[in-house]
């Protein structure tokens, strides 16, 4: 698997991902939109994309939009290795923090993003739709 930045040559894959994965993905044009902003990575695996995490940034602050990854690809430590390398760029830009949101009863996201540094910090309620959920507030700051 290698980690790359989000190209023109993505979007499609990406498109599909989000939709497999999101009650409100994405399109391919909203995902046109962020190539050249903030720090987009794609996983791919024999040349095709099986996930990706967005991450816009504003001066030192990082916050990310969407951690995806294929049905068939989870489990398999895609999304650690996505948050990985963003770990790593995320560090070489000197953000302060980075931030993200997650449902309430995803579970294993939670967990993942404990094990990287993410502490919960919040709660934004009735944050997504299909079904009505709470969103957890996590963060990693980082000490520079």
């Amino acid at each position: 698997m290698t980690i790359v930045d989000m190209a023109e040559r993505h979007l499609a894959a990406l498109a599909e991902i989000e939709k497999a994965c999101f009650h409100a993905p994405w399109s391919e044009n909203a995902l046109r939109e962020e190539l050249g902003k903030g720090l987009f990575l794609v996983a791919e695996r024999d040349a095709t994309a099986v996930g990706y995490v967005g991450c816009q940034t504003v001066l030192d602050e990082g916050y990310i939009t969407n951690v995806a990854v294929t049905p068939e690809a989870r489990r398999q430590g895609v999304g650690r290795a996505l948050l990985h390398e963003l770990a790593e760029r995320v560090k070489a830009e000197k953000l302060a923090f980075v931030t993200l949101e997650v449902r309430r009863s995803n579970a294993a996201a939670i967990a993942l993003y404990e094990s990287m540094n993410y502490e919960p910090v919040g709660t934004r309620k009735n944050f997504y739709e299909n079904p009505t959920e709470d969103a957890v507030l996590m963060t990693w700051k980082l000490n520079l």
